[in-house]
């Protein structure tokens, strides 16, 4: 793969399929109780996956270890995280304040990174994470609710957080051989079981009709098949403090394809934090030789 499409052309389908993923995940939860959606949707991109890694033959685990390593970076990176997200759009926190919250993770993976990784962070990576920080605030700054069902949604957002963070690393560390095929079937199943317990604490519901389909679709292919395969080439070919600092643009690509399907604004604030951010990202993905 050349260091062009790794750079350059991956990261812009990966930020455009996860940011609009937070849309869609609203639109589902219109017709849907979270985790009915959730399970539902895991399950179908578990035989999508097994299908096409059975149809090309591809590698499975050699040992029960390597499965299980697996498993556990998809029960995080996977399950962890989008059962807090849902459950926190659930709450009403919206799908642009919770790509917020999700834009801390490359400072949360930059900071564990030089501990587990040893993966060296000079003063300009520092200095574009505060920068991309900055830009995300001012993208979502008008949309902060302090209702008590908005702080509860808001911790289930930062638990997304720390499970994408961690699973990330997790990845990066033991599972950078993994076949995104059978590997992935094996983190969408894992993360299916995770849900299973949360069914008996929620009343279910489902509507069957086009939105509800669409969004299903949208989350179960664009998002846990193609935008998580997307993540995995970029962790396994980088350093994954740098391919963190794109979840910066997360919160972009969610306020664009807000205003396109939700109809929402596009403030004046939002542009000047999309100013700042790529600002941010180049300073933290530039060219080493400048400390």
């Amino acid at each position: 793969m050349s260091a062009y499409i790794q750079k350059s052309i991956l990261p812009f389908f990966f930020i455009f399929l996860y940011g609009s993923g937070f849309i869609f995940t609203q639109y589902g939860l219109d017709n849907s109780s979270p985790m009915v959606f959730l399970g539902i949707r895991f399950f179908v991109a578990f035989w999508i996956l097994l299908i096409i890694a059975y149809i090309l033959k591809v590698p499975i685990p050699k040992s029960k270890k390597e499965f299980f390593q697996i498993a556990f970076a998809g029960s995080l990176t996977v399950g962890t995280f989008s059962i807090g997200v849902f459950l926190s759009i659930s709450y009403g926190v919206s799908g642009a304040l919770n790509a917020l919250i999700i834009a801390l993770q490359p400072i949360v993976v930059t900071f564990l990174a030089q501990r587990f990784l040893d993966e060296k962070i000079n003063k300009r990576v520092y200095l574009g994470l505060i920068i991309g920080f900055i830009g995300v605030s001012f993208v979502v700054v008008s949309k902060l609710d302090t209702s008590f069902d908005s702080i509860v949604g808001i911790f289930c957002s930062v638990i997304a957080l720390l499970g994408l963070s961690f699973g990330s690393l997790y990845q990066k560390k033991y599972c950078t051989d993994m076949n995104l095929y059978s590997g992935g079937a094996i983190q969408t199943l894992s993360s299916t079981i995770l849900v299973i317990p949360f069914l008996f604490f929620e009343e279910i519901h489902i509507t069957w009709n086009g939105e509800f389909i669409i969004a299903l679709l949208y989350m179960a292919v664009g998002v846990s098949i193609g935008a998580l395969s997307l993540l995995y080439i970029m962790i396994k070919n980088g350093e994954v403090s740098k391919v963190s600092s794109i979840f910066y643009l997360v919160p972009v690509s969610a306020a664009i394809v807000s205003y396109f399907l939700l109809g929402d604004k596009i403030e004046f604030s939002e542009i000047i934090g999309i100013i700042t951010i790529i600002i941010g990202i180049i300073l933290i993905n530039k060219r080493e030789g400048i400390k």
